[in-house]
């Protein structure tokens, strides 16, 4: 279907259609073929006028002229899925930004690289029923990761000729090489479009019982996130969510992790992959193996930061299918809703849409159970980046509305140097009592006592500072001020180093024998010089930590009091 420009407003365009065009459908604009979606129907169809609708653009339109042609593509804005998508940077249209791909609509060209073949083992045989999900075999991404090919969910799950009648023998195969024909003649290959609008399906959803393991102890030991659960971390300026994001990037415990730069700085996104290239992950390989960079700075057109948003969550649902876990991080949703709000105002609409679809962003998270009964989860941590720190913000609350777990960032404790500068009496989890059970057994502790056992000595600590410091505070009282100092400043404030669950348990267990001890002994003078000491022995490893903490334990409790008992 084509058209013809008319006017040109900023990023959007209206055209004149010569016949009706569907809302959110993609066009190209233009000679120069710009891409955009439909996002206005006006005019009318009458005798004397042309119908006209507005094309939000997903470039800058330099150069677009009036009477230029619009080509509509008849179906919505798609992205290409499959094998080489992990370890690529991308716009928020899925091409990619080391020049291997392209705009990518209805018939429109390829986003994934197609001079790139993939190493396919087929798992599927002759004579098989093809079900929506079902598994075909696996193609080998990277050195760490297992792309895992699967039958296309909108295939009729009770059609006739869903038999496989030929599948591909292990091979390498270009991104849309047939790898598999059914006995009604559909063919299948490596790669696939979808809809980025468009939630993929599954059969339920699962519920929230798994701990997503974040690598920040305060995070993990105070206000827990479940898999497939919704955060948000709001903070002012300069109180570190981008870094404290880009940690979590690096040290969670996810298959997957998709990091969006929506309306950030663009170097941001560079530093990020030169680091990632570099950093050995767990199970082989650099960390950029398993990420997926979607970037639409500050400098991009308002509908392209809006699209990268949308292109991340179906990226981590198409791995999700595969019964991975995938972590969605965006920074930020406030930036998200600035460029909602400009498109809206050339649209001269009524405004307001950011709401319905930052509700849409977050209903897309959960963990599910999928077409073939695998368990997969996609986890969302939403930034928002208030004005001057003030949550009370409509995007901050409305996105807080949305969210099981508040990590409010406190802009005080950021100036202190404190990472990270959460503030721990403001902020809370709805995950905690769901999850208490599994953290109880994965960390031999029990995780309610020890979380209420961190936040009274955080609350009493509180109580006491300030004002109270120039009192005559009683030994109990310093103790007090002391060891919350402590727990601040060796557990809760935390490097970039990556310290596992074990260790964090291990940790917090001999800080608690500590003030056992010290109590035990009447809050001796020796007690209050210890720090130093602990923040060396803080800084073994693991495997050493639990035998040589024990040690200092027995050998400083002994110098106190002869009965020490055991650690």
């Amino acid at each position: 279907m084509k058209g013809f420009v008319s006017r040109v407003s900023g990023s959007v365009v209206t055209v004149r259609t010569g016949a009706p065009v569907r809302l959110f459908e993609a066009a190209r604009v233009g000679l120069a073929g710009f891409p955009g979606e439909t996002a206005g129907l006006r005019g009318f169809w009458g005798p004397d006028s042309a119908p006209e609708v507005d094309v939000v653009l997903c470039e800058n339109p330099s150069g677009l002229s009036v009477d230029e042609e619009v080509s509509f593509t008849g179906g919505p804005l798609s992205v290409e899925l499959g094998p080489g998508l992990l370890g690529d940077v991308v716009d928020g249209l899925g091409r990619s930004l080391r020049g291997d791909g392209f705009y990518l609509g209805e018939g429109g060209g390829d986003s994934l690289p197609q001079n790139r073949t993939w190493r396919f083992t087929p798992s599927a045989a002759v004579g098989d029923t093809a079900l929506p999900g079902g598994f075909l075999g696996a193609a080998a991404e990277g050195s760490c990761f297992v792309h895992r090919v699967l039958v296309p969910c909108d295939v009729p799950r009770a059609a006739k000729g869903n038999t496989v009648a030929w599948i591909a023998p292990e091979g390498d195969y270009a991104a849309w090489d047939c790898i598999c024909r059914l006995a009604d003649g559909t063919e299948f290959s490596l790669s696939r479009r979808w809809a980025i609008r468009v939630p993929r399906p599954f059969a339920a959803r699962l519920p929230l019982d798994r701990p997503f393991y974040t690598g920040v102890r305060g995070l993990d030991a105070l206000l827990p996130l479940a898999e497939g659960g919704v955060a948000i971390l709001p903070g002012g300026p300069g109180t570190g969510k981008t870094v404290l994001q880009q940690s979590l990037a690096r040290h969670c415990r996810a298959d997957v992790v998709v990091c969006v730069n929506c309306g950030g700085r663009g170097n941001e996104t560079a530093e990020l992959f030169e680091d990632f290239s570099s950093i050995p992950a767990p199970g082989g390989g650099s960390l950029m193996e398993r990420t997926l960079l979607v970037s639409a700075p500050a400098d991009a057109p308002p509908a392209m930061r809006e699209t990268a948003v949308c292109l991340a969550m179906t990226a981590a649902e198409f791995y999700r299918d595969m019964g991975y876990s995938a972590v969605v991080l965006v920074d930020s949703v406030s930036r998200w809703e600035e460029a909602s709000r400009e498109v809206e105002a050339h649209l001269s609409g009524p405004g307001g849409a950011f709401y319905a679809r930052l509700a849409r962003h977050c209903q897309r998270a959960g963990a599910v159970e999928t077409l073939e009964g695998r368990r997969g989860a996609v986890t969302l941590v939403n930034a928002a980046s208030p004005r001057d720190g003030d949550f009370s913000d409509p995007v901050t609350q409305a996105a807080l509305r949305l969210s099981g777990a508040f990590w409010g960032l406190n802009g005080e404790w950021a100036r202190a140097r404190c990472f990270p500068a959460l503030d721990w009496e403001r902020n809370w989890s709805l995950y905690g009592d769901a999850l208490s059970g599994v953290l109880t057994r994965e960390t031999g502790e029990d995780w309610a006592k020890s979380r209420d056992y961190l936040l009274s000595f955080l609350s009493q600590a509180g109580e006491l500072s300030g004002p109270a410091r120039l009192q005559t505070l009683s030994d109990q009282e310093r103790w007090l001020l002391y060891h919350s100092e402590t727990l601040q400043d060796l557990y809760l404030r935390q490097n970039a180093t990556d310290l596992s669950g074990g260790l964090s348990s291990a940790l917090l267990r001999f800080l608690k024998a500590l003030d056992s001890k010290v109590q035990e002994a009447g809050f001796p003078d020796e007690a209050f010089t210890v720090r130093p000491e602990l923040a060396r022995l803080f800084t073994l490893p693991e495997e050493e930590f639990p035998d040589r903490a024990r040690e200092w334990l027995e050998h400083f409790a002994g110098a106190l009091t002869p009965a020490v008992g055991n650690f």
